[in-house]
């Protein structure tokens, strides 16, 4: 007996293997036969082998029973036609048809299936009549007198494309002229076309229409813009089981709480057989206590980790700025140098870009700042004008050969590494200042609750950003487009300094009155962090306002925090408690242990204490630490 197949032609009832390989055919007065599983050919009738090898009879019953017996929903019926889409896509021809064969499903409308044959013949007479009949079965609301009329100018234009490529321009001329313009649609696009005209040679025409050619891909592209004007019950459109899977994954990507945007993440390089998680990142991730430096006697307000990650340097009430030797591998760091500088306090410190110079700042009593050479451990110069100033922050340019400073009592200089000031800005209180990649702009934190942006050069400045409460503190990440600004009693805001607005205000910790600074950190700088004036350390994904893990440790107000800006594993924090606590991934077995209980210890002016850890698995706050996604 004969089966029409999806084209409307005639076909022989086939056999096929369990892989949809077909085996043998059987004409309607060939002997019943069945096929062995080493492919020989007995009188016998048989069922279903082990490997799924049938007899035809029994292939047609049991196939017909099947049929009957399979009821398909609605949603079911979709599935089956995504999946026989993409079955045709990668060239699964036949396998398609059997799926829809089966399931009782059609892939397309009849009528879609003839108009996508003559589209990619270039048979544009018939694909024009098909159009006709297409709009007879599309509702008026799904297929408009617009879109009607968009999808036969596209077809006209390839037509005129074409004709054009074939060299045979009176043929062109004649679609321009006769069907083209009397559509009184997309003018401009017509203009364009006719230009396609002067063009000497195929390649010149295809570099000024951005055009493959006459050949099937740009038929198939052309096909792809038509199916987005019909109905899916009528044509699927383009790829549309692909496109479902990719906005999953970026669905999941999405809601991925740690996923880490340096990692592109697509439908191509992901398994579809999983979810997506950031497992791996999680293992990396510096949420474990690896070490306590102990070596300050005061409180310690600053901590910053130099621009090549190895060395970190902190600051404290007890007078001294500390550097350290950071070992990325063993996720310590060893005590290299301890400088005497102002004598109420280290407040802050700033790198230059090349980590040799090291800027240190007192409190708001200090008039001066000092500037070491670090490779050569030793003082650079000064910065001092006047007792009665006050230089509370500083910011090196990008290429490191200036470096402006300032305070709340008016202070604004820019200066050299010899400390000679080259350019001020009178009467203008800061706070807190960074300089952006462009080597001239400097933007500042004012008492005024705003940030401005200034620029030396040009004497020009204007408002980049205005809170409603004082900014503390300020920092902006490596690309100039974000700032994360500490505001007191309100906490942690994210601003876009492009578009000039708020677009992340993140939960979780204690913000009054103290300095606190925040920071960028992760590849790409995907996350954030923060000190908190409830003794923790707060992390959040720069996306999300949540923060996906609470660091618990300190047992005073966390200062300031410092994600190593190359070994992004390693993030440093400083307490009122006196301690640097360095965080890193978890270590395995004895390792882990073996890193609670080991230290350096170390002599300074400071104090003399060893670097080792008391183990609290109560680092974490339990809500966080999930790294699935939710």
């Amino acid at each position: 007996m004969l089966e029409e197949n999806l084209n409307g032609s005639s076909s022989s009832s086939s056999t096929y293997d369990m892989n949809g390989h077909r085996i043998a055919q059987a004409n309607s007065n060939a002997d019943q036969s069945s096929i062995s599983a080493n492919g020989t050919s007995s009188n016998n009738c048989a069922d279903y082998t082990t490997n799924g090898v049938m007899n035809h009879n029994s292939h047609h019953d049991q196939y017909s029973t099947q049929n009957q017996n399979v009821q398909l929903d609605n949603t079911n019926r979709d599935i089956v036609r995504l999946i026989g889409q993409h079955l045709k896509l990668i060239g699964l021809e036949r396998t398609a048809q059997m799926l829809m064969q089966e399931s009782g499903c059609t892939l397309e409308h009849p009528a879609a299936t003839k108009f996508r044959e003559h589209v990619l013949s270039g048979d544009w007479h018939k694909a024009d009549y098909d159009l006709q009949e297409l709009q007879t079965i599309v509702d008026d609301d799904k297929l408009t007198k617009h879109n009607l009329i968009e999808m036969k100018f596209l077809l006209l234009e390839q037509k005129y494309l074409e004709y054009l490529d074939d060299s045979r321009p009176i043929d062109a001329l004649h679609v321009l002229r006769n069907e083209l313009t009397p559509l009184q649609h997309n003018t401009p696009r017509v203009h364009q076309l006719s230009s396609y005209m002067m063009c000497t040679n195929n390649q010149e025409l295809y570099e000024r229409a951005s055009w493959e050619g006459k050949n099937i891909k740009s038929r198939t592209r052309l096909m792809d813009r038509l199916q987005s004007y019909l109905p899916a019950s009528v044509m699927l459109p383009p790829k549309r089981l692909h496109t479902l899977l990719r906005q999953a994954v970026e669905l999941q990507t999405e809601r991925c709480s740690h996923h880490d945007m340096a990692w592109e993440t697509s439908i191509d390089n992901v398994s579809l057989l999983s979810d997506h998680n950031c497992s791996d990142t999680a293992h990396n991730f510096p949420m474990y206590p690896v070490q306590i430096l102990n070596e300050h006697s005061d409180e310690v307000w600053f901590c910053k980790f130099s621009p090549n990650g190895l060395k970190l340097a902190t600051g404290s009430k007890d007078t001294y700025v500390i550097i350290w030797d950071v070992d990325p591998e063993k996720h310590q760091l060893k005590h290299r140098k301890s400088f005497e500088c102002h004598p109420n306090g280290v407040s802050f410190v700033t790198w230059s870009p090349d980590s040799k110079y090291l800027i240190v700042g007192g409190t708001e009593e200090s008039s001066e700042l000092l500037i070491f050479n670090i490779d050569e451990l030793k003082l650079h110069s000064k910065v001092s004008h006047s007792n009665d100033e006050s230089l509370t922050c500083a910011a090196f340019s990008p290429d490191g050969t200036r470096f402006v400073t300032g305070g709340i009592r008016g202070q604004f200089y820019l200066c050299d590494l010899e400390g000679t000031i080259l350019n001020n800005w009178d009467g203008v209180r800061v706070n807190s200042l960074a300089f952006l990649n462009d080597n001239q702009t400097v933007l500042a934190a004012d008492t005024h609750y705003r940030i401005r942006s200034y620029c030396f050069e040009t004497r020009n400045d204007y408002n980049m950003i205005q809170e409603q409460h004082p900014i503390m503190t300020f920092s902006v990440n490596s690309t100039d487009r974000l700032a994360l600004l500490n505001i007191s009693s309100q906490g942690l805001h994210l601003w876009d300094l492009r578009d000039k607005c708020l677009i992340r205000t993140y939960q979780g910790i204690t913000q009054g009155a103290y300095t606190i600074y925040s920071t960028f950190g992760g590849v790409n700088e995907s996350f954030i962090a923060s000190g908190s004036e409830d003794n923790t350390v707060c992390i959040w994904h720069v996306r999300r306002e949540e923060p996906l893990a609470t660091l618990t440790g300190h047992t005073r107000t966390v200062n300031c925090v410092s994600w190593n800006p190359v070994f992004h594993d390693m993030l440093a924090s400083c307490s009122d408690d006196g301690t640097v606590r360095i965080w890193g991934p978890k270590p395995s077995g004895n390792n882990y242990l073996s890193s609670l209980i080991s230290g350096s210890s170390s002599s300074t002016p400071a104090t003399s204490s060893s670097s080792s850890l008391n183990h609290n698995d109560d680092h974490m706050g339990n809500s966080n630490n999930d790294w699935n996604i939710s």
